[in-house]
């Protein structure tokens, strides 16, 4: 199949879904050819020969104060939809990419169908599609798409609920590559981090509110209390990988709280050294308002770290409470910290949660059982031309 797919090609999960699905669609011989105003970062990491990048290019004017990239986009696929005979088109993030596919779908009538395909990520939908601005036409976007996926059971019923549609949408979640994101521990890179045997807490994410970051300072914070008195501490390092408008505020309260010794604010990494990370990490922690799925949490689970996590959208469809890690409510760092205790003062059951997420992982989550899902849907929707 020739495959066009356009994704946002900055960090966040709609970006990352994207990319990887095209290099293993590409992986197993079709042709994928990607649309956007730059390379999605993961390709510059994997690149295919099956694998073209085509850029949407920008006309600057000063009538424009923000140029129309949705309009530019649409013509944009239209174009690489002639140029390489594309049998379809897969946008991730509705916002605006499954309109501006319905514009190219519609350009091109006249000459043939081309069919589009749109995935729902989450923000598109809980936070920037239900405003009332984006409302009416990311409705129509979604509904005039010739299949819609999300990414989770609950991203499913939340679309249903915020844009009273009854366009059916398939649940096909999120993947990932097990043999990539195996535990491969680098001695050297957890002594530099914790040199006298500290426990590593990581965390991930865009530093934007809606992660919460500083529930994860808090939650150090406490775990030196509780340390304190437990009579056998082990000390903590807690490694946040990322960058956002949240990281000030998050440094600021690390000193405040008197645990800016424990924290370690690495920047945006490379999926690379992600992985060095996720490979040393006791355990990891992810405090966000709203998750759609939890795409870290599973690749973290892949890497034999128990998580936990906060009990938000498809979050408990990934992590197992009590068997990968534990779910807890939103904003409660106390029993977050103790959660924390409980799996760092054990290694029986920090080993044995960390062994059945990577099972889990296996079990649901890998590529050779999400790519063939995708495949699925696109054959039936050529054959149905």
């Amino acid at each position: 199949m020739r495959i066009g797919i356009t994704c946002y090609p900055t960090y966040g999960g709609s970006g990352i879904v994207g990319a990887e699905l095209g290099l293993e669609l590409a992986r197993r011989g079709h042709s994928v050819h990607f649309i956007s105003y730059a390379p999605p970062m993961r390709l510059s990491n994997k690149p295919h020969e099956c694998v073209t990048f085509h850029a949407v290019d920008m006309f600057t004017y000063p009538l424009f104060e923000y140029p129309p990239y949705t309009d530019a986009l649409a013509s944009k696929i239209k174009e690489v939809a002639i140029a390489e005979n594309l049998n379809l088109i897969h946008v991730h993030y509705a916002i605006p990419h499954a309109v501006s596919a319905y514009l190219a779908r519609e350009m091109l009538r006249s000459e043939r169908y081309l069919p589009v395909v749109t995935t729902l990520h989450g923000t598109d939908i809980t936070l920037v599609g239900r405003d009332p601005s984006f409302l009416a036409i990311t409705k129509f976007g979604i509904e005039q798409s010739d299949a819609v996926t999300a990414i989770s059971n609950d991203l499913r019923e939340a679309t249903y609920q915020t844009f009273q549609t009854t366009r059916p949408i398939e649940v096909i979640y999120n993947f990932i590559d097990a043999e990539y994101y195996r535990r491969q521990p680098d001695e050297v890179l957890r002594r530099q981090i914790a040199p006298n045997g500290e426990k590593i807490i990581l965390h991930i994410s865009t530093f934007r509110p809606v992660k919460r970051i500083s529930d994860c300072i808090e939650v150090v914070a406490r775990l030196r209390d509780l340390e304190s008195g437990s009579g056998s501490p082990f000390g903590v390092k807690l490694v946040m990988c990322g960058d956002g408008p949240e990281r000030e505020e998050a440094e600021r309260l690390a000193n405040d709280r008197g645990i800016s010794d424990a924290v370690i604010f690495a920047g945006k990494q490379p999926q690379a050294v992600i992985r060095e990370y996720l490979s040393i990490a006791d355990l990891f922690l992810l405090t966000s308002q709203s998750e759609s799925f939890g795409l870290v949490a599973l690749e973290a689970m892949a890497c034999e770290a128990p998580v936990i996590a906060t009990r938000v959208g498809g979050v408990p469809e990934v992590v197992e409470e009590g068997e990968t890690g534990f779910l807890l409510p939103i904003g409660d760092v106390e029993a977050m910290a103790d959660a924390a205790m409980r799996i760092l003062h054990n290694p029986r059951i920090q080993e044995e949660m960390g062994k059945r997420g990577r099972e889990l992982a296996i079990e649901r989550f890998t590529t050779d059982k999400i790519i063939p899902q995708y495949e699925a849907l696109y054959t039936s929707l050529i054959n149905r031309r």
